[in-house]
């Protein structure tokens, strides 16, 4: 069973934030990147090129732009990272995961689409998914991937 885990470890020579897997991120961790708990270790990931993302948190992300021009920006700021892509074997890795938690109990399939998408694209690519959300610690006990937390839970707005 894949790991859950916190923070990397901030301060250690050499250390990788967030573990050495390729990070594809969520939009709760997009969100909070620049606060100053976090803001090192995102940029340090982004400088090495671990940074990862879905066209369906692009899309989550575009949909917070304020008007055409700040849109543009955004889009082009998102282009310059990878893809984590949303395959036909992502579709049906998300939607098996959905299966096996609707069996587990009544209900409890009820999580966002886009983070079983999330999920499963990290599934795929042999990626963590860096977030700061609790659904992607359940999706984790049922799919191969590592949950990251962008910071511990709780500690940021």
């Amino acid at each position: 069973m894949p790991s859950v885990r916190e923070s990397g470890v901030p301060g250690q020579p050499g250390s990788q934030p967030w573990g050495g897997l390729p990070l594809v991120v969520d939009t709760s961790a997009w969100s909070r990147a620049h606060h100053p708990q976090v803001r090192a270790r995102w940029r340090q990931a982004l400088l090495t090129d671990r940074i990862r993302i879905s066209p369906a948190v692009r899309f989550e992300i575009l949909l917070s732009a304020r008007d055409g021009e700040s849109f543009d920006t955004l889009a082009e700021r998102l282009s310059a990272l990878r893809t984590a892509p949303l395959t036909l074997a992502v579709i049906r890795a998300a939607e098996d995961a959905m299966r096996t938690l609707a069996h587990r109990s009544a209900g409890a399939q009820r999580n966002p689409i886009v983070d079983y998408l999330v999920a499963a694209a990290a599934q795929e690519v042999g990626a963590a998914v860096l977030h700061y959300d609790h659904d992607y610690d359940t999706l984790a006990e049922i799919m191969a991937f590592e949950s990251v937390w962008l910071a511990p839970a709780g500690s940021l707005p």
